[in-house]
Formats: structure tokens, sequence, C-alpha cells
């Protein structure tokens, strides 16, 4: 069977290396070239993390661990393990070969399985990105044959080698759902004709809308040039900016907006719930956590809903204090002890290696100095490393969520690290490192209505949507159920037909005339 295989693989190699094929001598070789280490698809990668928008640069995140993976397997493990001879060159005509032959094994082919899992990684975040990377990735896998260096056996397990890396990153890090699999209560609400009646707390700080090209101001204007655009300046009392574009929505078409990161859109969406007003959500942040999940990752995504007058309910999160005052609300999540620096250093890392090594990484760095948190969770008493809570349940469970498939689900999402078993520090980052945190002992998860936290002397703050506040002695947890209207597009929209559009219109717009002096 074996000596059948490999005939029928050198006689495939010389129908490759005697075909001729218009065109391939001039395209083939350089291609082959400049997929060398990697090159083409980690370039490939930073031009979507630079240029594409929030799906871009997810997938742009797990074609770059997939390759990651797949070289590491096929050039530590698989190249040793079965030892075959390159094709002899005979039959390839001199144009064609490499001005460099490789020496190491022929089988399996790194060069496909770093292809394959580049563009299968870029496809389970973003299909249509996929779509354009697949016939690249189609090209140098067939030109390793084509150059000569590999039979058609050795590329065809090096995709299938690379494919399976793709595929074994989402254990650790699960890719976003599709629409379909989400379940939002949709709603209908005043569409607005170029956003007439709109009125929109910009937060100055917020970050750019098409990287590079466009300020958040400028992209609002050029999506709804009819939107009236209230501003946050650097010292500006958040509550007065508040108070006015409330009156003036309110006056109006009775519809707030909010450019910002999590916390302004925390401060708007609590306001906008109070008013009764829906809002219309700009991601203008660093991560914009709320945007993403609530349907809204673009600028054009929430103009689009804007335009038609689409829209989900959404749940408020608020803690209490004793006497029943609130200290603040959540539209993300909450977290005391250890949980924000984990955070933080998850979120400083994930760029660079991804969601789940960051988390990893960061639950060892953080759990080996800490100190343990002791509080009283609904009367009992708790020695914790840490406690999150999330305004409607995260998954998958863990340290690393990543998204909520229900915005209106009238539950928390606690979830804790019991710093009382024994070894706990440890048996908790070994379940991370594994990926089988949700399987662990010290882990727990579980969704509630409320939550009683007392016993918090000890205390000092509360961290909530990047935010930070004093910690009173106690605080009660709970939901304010679908208090919230939320601009969201019925069906997902084409981010790179959107962006496209979105450029072409900001290259055409002329600058205003000016009035000579």
């Amino acid at each position: 069977m074996r000596r059948r295989i490999s005939s029928i693989d050198r006689r495939w190699f010389a129908r490759v290396a005697s075909a001729r094929l218009p065109g391939a001598d001039q395209v083939l070789p350089p291609l082959s070239a400049a997929a060398d280490h990697g090159r083409l698809w980690l370039g490939s990668a930073a031009a979507l993390a630079a240029v594409g928008g929030p799906a871009a640069r997810r997938a742009a995140r797990r074609g770059a661990g997939s390759l990651a993976l797949a070289s590491l397997t096929t050039n530590v493990v698989a190249k040793y393990a079965v030892r075959r001879r390159r094709p002899g060159l005979d039959a390839v005509p001199v144009v064609r070969r490499l001005s460099k032959a490789p020496w190491t094994s022929s089988f399996p082919s790194g060069h496909s399985a770093s292809a394959a899992a580049f563009a299968v990684g870029v496809a389970l975040e973003a299909p249509r990105y996929g779509a354009v990377i697949a016939p690249v990735a189609a090209a140098v896998a067939f030109s390793r044959v084509y150059v000569g260096v590999h039979y058609p056996g050795d590329v065809l397990a090096g995709c299938a080698l690379g494919a399976a890396a793709a595929a074994v990153t989402c254990y650790w890090w699960p890719p976003r759902p599709s629409p379909a699999r989400l379940r939002r209560t949709r709603v209908r609400v005043p569409a607005l004709p170029e956003g007439e009646g709109l009125v929109v707390v910009l937060n100055s700080g917020s970050g750019k809308g098409v990287p590079g090209r466009l300020p958040a101001r400028e992209h609002v204007e050029l999506l709804l040039p009819k939107a009236e655009i209230v501003a946050c300046e650097p010292g500006d009392d958040l509550r007065e900016v508040l108070d006015k574009a409330v009156a003036r929505a309110t006056g109006s078409a009775g519809v707030l907006g909010v450019c910002g990161g999590d916390g302004t859109v925390n401060a708007v969406a609590r306001r906008a719930a109070d008013a009764g007003l829906p809002l219309a959500v700009f991601p203008g942040g660093t991560l914009n956590h709320f945007a993403l999940d609530v349907g809204v990752p673009t600028f054009e995504d929430t103009a689009h809903a804007v335009l038609r007058g689409e829209a989900v309910r959404v749940d408020l999160a608020r803690a209490r204090d004793g006497e029943g005052a609130d200290v603040t609300g959540f539209v993300n999540t909450f977290s005391i002890g250890l949980y924000p620096e984990l955070v933080r250093r998850r979120e400083k890392l994930e760029g660079r290696i991804g969601k789940w090594p960051a988390a990893a990484w960061s639950v060892v760095e953080v759990l080996r100095t800490a100190t343990p948190l002791r509080i009283r969770l609904d009367g009992h008493d708790r020695v914790l490393w840490l406690l999150f809570a999330g305004n409607g349940q995260y998954v998958p469970d863990g340290l690393a969520p990543t998204h909520r498939p229900r915005m209106d689900d009238g539950l928390l999402d606690i979830r804790t690290v019991d710093a009382e078993a024994p070894l706990a520090r440890t048996r908790v980052a070994l379940s991370a490192l594994g990926g089988a945190l949700r399987r662990s002992r010290v882990f727990r998860a579980e969704r509630v209505e409320q939550l009683g936290l007392s016993g918090l002397e000890d205390v000092a703050t509360l961290a909530y949507d990047g935010e930070t506040a004093p910690a009173p002695d106690s605080l009660l947890l709970d939901k304010r159920h679908a208090a919230l209207t939320v601009y969201s597009p019925a069906a997902r929209l084409d981010e790179i037909a959107q962006r496209a559009r979105t450029m072409t219109r900001a290259a055409n717009r002329r600058p205003p005339r000016r009035d000579p002096a």
C-alpha cells in the first residue's frame, strides 16, 4: 500500500513538472519564496490588523496563532518523525527552481501547513476575509510542487496539518459566533434619515474611526451628516455634558448616542435608560466589549441600524450599597480582588499572543504574588483569589470569556477562584494553561439574579467597565431587566464592502469652502 501511494505521488509530481501553465513561471516561484518563514502570512496579518475592522483584527490574530502552532508542529515534530527525501529536479525546468534548495525532510510541506493554517484561521473568524486569503494559500501550496521541492502528498499532508492546527485554537480561544447563533430580542425604534434627531455624546479621547485615516467625529459626520455631536473635552464635567445631551435628545427625535470606550458607554447608557431614550453606540474605544456584544463592531453597523430603525433589548446591571443607593452600574463586568489586575495584564498581551495565552500567562503572574480576599457571598464566608460578575452570561466559562449570546437574560454571570483549597494557585494556573479551567474544582461559575456581598472592609476599590470606584462595606448586585434599547442591525453587514464605501466617501469629500478674509 505504501509503495502504491508513493508511486502515485511520484507520477503526479512528474505530471506537474512537465506541465506548462501560462504565466505560472513568473508568478509561482516568487510567491513560493515570499512565503519562506511565514513572511507572506505575517505581512498579511499586519495588513489586516492595520486597515481592517474588528473582524479583520480578530482574523489576523487567529491566523497568526494558527500559523505559529502549525509551524511548530511541522518543523519540530512531523519532519523529524517522517523523514523523506526531496524530489529530484531533473524534470523541473531551471526557470522554476528556487535559488536555494531546502534541505529538511520533504514530508510534510511546511509552507503548505503554514498557508492552510493561516487561511483557515482567518476564515474561522471572518469567512469573507478567508475567501480572499484562500486562493493565495492554495497557490502557495501548489507552488511547492511546481518548483520541485515537494511531492503532492507532502503538500496534502501539510494542508491537513495546518487546517487541524487552526481548528485546535478553537479549544482554548473560541471564535465569535455567527449572528444566527445569537439570541437577541429585537425591537423597532425610530429610523433617522441621515441621523436627523440623533444627539451623540463624543468622548474627545476616543480612538480613530477608520484606523489611521478618519477621526471619530469626522467618521460619525460622514455617515450621519445631520446628527448633532456634543463633545466632552478633557476637564469637562461628564454629568453636565450628559444633562445637555439628554435635554437636546428629548426635545428632538428622542435618540441619544455615544462615541467612546466602555467607561463612557456605561455612563451614557445609564442616563439613556433613566430617560427612556434608545441608544446608538459608536465603538470609539480600544476594546469596545459592549459594542461587539450588542452587534455594532463598527461605526457603519451603528449608522446602518440608525437609518433603518433596528435595535435590541439590553439589561443593565448595578451595584447598590447597604442602604439601597446605587454605587455604580455596569454594562459589561464588575470585579473585586485580583480580576482587575488580571484583565489589565491580559489585555496588554492579547493583541500579540492571543486571548487565551495572554489570559493563562496573566493568571500565573497575578496569582504568584496574590493575597486572598476574605468576603461573604449571600451570607457565606469565602476566601477567594478573585470575583467576577458579568452583565449577562459570558461564554465560554473560564477566565477569558469572549462574548454574550444574549443581552437580556436577566442573569449575573458570577465566577470565583477559591483560595482555601490545597495548592489552589497552582491548580488554577495549571488548569488555565491546559484549557481545563471549566473543570477545575477551585473555579466556580454560576448564574444568579442577584448576589449580596458583605465583609468588604478590607476591599479598597471595585472595578467596573474599565473604571474604578471606592468599595462600601456591603453591596447588592442585581439587574434592571431590559432597561435599555440599543440600535443594532438585524443582519451582519459585509465589513469589507462597508469599509471600502466609507473610505471612498472620505476620499471624495471636499474640504469646506472658506470665505476670503
